[in-house]
């Protein structure tokens, strides 16, 4: 079970506030952050020739994150964290701008590295609304096995917490949880060992989380281990899965030193992949660095056209981050965007544990590629709207229909989470003299209209699906599901200072969050609520 933030995870200190910028570093001239140790170390490794029954579950120890106040101490902060700065989307007139089209994403490290700052009694810098509220689970209907697409939309409309005379309106695409494939997996650890992963929560925890996920292949899978610093090392080629001692005994050996030279790495890294190539199996580049690329291409332009060549070989990429001082974010989320794959940042072993083991079929299988969302605002009943989040991955309206626009993946039971905030219409006419335009709304009470549109995994052609979303989906008593996503919304929008916050308030996403944890089986939710009440007696 994950246990919630403990009530001393966050130190006495203000949050200094928060600045953002393209490939610009966070400026803070010192942070009190946690003397974070590792506990022990990987258990020796069970007699036997393959090591296959090897129990991880016997390692003495691992990365605690738990620690008394009396261990924090005032360590100054590299000035060299790097997160996108793309502009918030402002309010459309849905008579001028009636579409929003955007790419779907299941990225979660925005959460994450938002829970790492405010613990360090960081302002959050790099807050992406809808990672925040996509790394929850939710409890969407999901589609019945023989379905014709491998997914659900589901929509609902309430109240807006932070505006009453707003309405909110909740998107949520729920993919099948059956894997479209038995095959094997070709997985290609590609592991930076550059110098600055020389820190307790970098290259220690980064072997402990891929021991891990060791323990979920089988004599089916194949392991190959590629490292990188200042060049790059094939530690492993092919190794059979259920050679787990084998494996876990090359990621004890890692030691961290020299320059960072990630391109090459994942040039030897796609090799490795095409070479041990599983057709109609899942074949895929797991990354794990801090993103500071600094020997050859190292901008997230230059990365990015990398990848870009070898994205249609199926041969997907995922990104673990680690680390903190200098992660660079907007790589990472930049190389999984264009690789196909998507982007974690682990912050504990438990955050491992989750991304590895509890959604390892998530993260691992595609079920519904480039899948885009275009909603279409009926004037009739809203006359303002905006997108809350997904500032990265708006697309333009006529992409949409563009088959070679990439897109992002979904994975197995992955869920997609979007908020529309709306301002109803007065019912009145416009008078903008236009002699071109009918800007008259129709009779239909409906809120929007939800188009998605999807590949099958290795497809070419999309197929388009629509929801509409009518009067009867506005609701005076949301699902606990919309209460807790709109107070993680809420929360998202009270800490990185949005121009559209309006009233939201930290307390009473809070306490919203608190009515509505439901089952909540592993304790992330109340775990968040934790969070928001450290900030909130932190920032008085």
């Amino acid at each position: 079970m994950r246990g919630r933030i403990s009530a001393g995870a966050l130190v006495t200190a203000g949050l200094r506030a928060g600045r953002r910028g393209r490939a610009r570093a966070s400026t803070r001239a010192t942070a009190v952050v946690a003397a974070a140790t590792l506990v022990g170390a990987l258990a020796a490794c069970s007699a036997g020739d393959s090591g296959a029954d090897m129990d991880m579950s016997q390692a003495e120890g691992g990365y605690d994150d738990s620690f008394s106040t009396e261990e924090w101490r005032d360590v100054p902060l590299d000035d060299q964290e790097e997160y996108d700065d793309s502009p918030e989307q402002p309010f459309q007139d849905v008579r001028t701008s009636p579409l929003s089209t955007f790419s779907s994403d299941v990225d979660t490290a925005s959460y994450s590295n938002l829970r790492r700052q405010l613990r360090q009694g960081v302002a959050p810098d790099g807050v992406r609304i809808e990672e925040l509220v996509n790394y929850f689970d939710y409890d969407y209907p999901a589609p019945d096995p023989d379905a014709a697409d491998p997914f659900t939309v589901t929509t609902q409309v309430a109240d807006a917490p932070w505006a009453p005379d707003h309405r909110l309106a909740m998107i949520g695409v729920q993919a099948t949880a059956e894997k479209p494939t038995s095959r094997g997996n070709n997985i290609v650890f590609l592991l930076d060992v550059s110098g600055s992963m020389d820190e307790p929560n970098k290259l220690p925890l980064l072997a402990e989380s891929f021991s891990l996920l060791v323990e979920q292949l089988d004599e089916d899978d194949t392991v190959s281990i590629v490292t990188y610093a200042g060049s790059n090392q094939v530690l492993a080629d092919s190794v059979p899965g259920d050679h787990r001692r084998e494996l876990v005994g090359i990621l004890r050996e890692l030691r961290a030193g020299g320059s960072t030279g990630g391109a090459a790495g994942l040039e030897t890294a796609y090799e490795l992949a095409t070479e041990n190539f599983v057709e109609g199996g899942n074949n895929r580049v797991i990354l794990a660095t801090d993103g500071d690329f600094n020997v050859g291409p190292s901008t997230p332009e230059q990365v990015t056209d990398l990848i870009e060549e070898h994205a249609k070989t199926g041969v997907y990429v995922s990104v673990l981050g680690f680390g903190m001082g200098n992660l660079k974010d907007v790589t990472m989320e930049a190389i999984a965007d264009h690789g196909n794959g998507n982007y974690a940042y682990i912050d504990t072993l438990e955050e491992a544990r989750k991304v590895l083991v509890d959604e390892f079929d998530s993260t691992m299988f595609v079920v519904a590629q480039d899948l885009k969302v275009q909603v279409e605002l009926n004037p009739a009943t809203v006359s303002r709207y905006r997108l809350l989040g997904y500032d990265n991955r708006r697309l333009e309206d006529e992409e949409f229909d563009d088959d070679t626009k990439d897109a992002g993946d979904v994975g197995a039971g992955h869920s997609v989470t979007a908020f529309y905030e709306l301002v109803p219409a007065d019912g009145a006419s416009a008078e903008d003299d236009l002699d071109y335009q009918d800007v008259e709304p129709g009779g239909s009470d409906d809120f929007l209209t939800v188009h998605v549109r999807y590949k099958q995994p290795g497809g070419d052609a999309s197929t388009e699906v629509v929801f509409p979303a009518g009067s009867d989906t506005y609701t005076t008593r949301p699902t606990a599901d919309f209460r807790f996503a709109s107070a993680v919304a809420e929360f998202g929008l009270a800490v990185s200072r949005s121009e559209h916050a309006a009233d939201a308030s930290p307390a009473r996403a809070r306490d919203r969050a608190r009515e509505a944890l439901g089952e909540d089986p592993y304790g992330l939710r109340s775990e968040f609520v934790g969070l928001v009440d450290d900030y909130v007696r932190m920032t008085g």
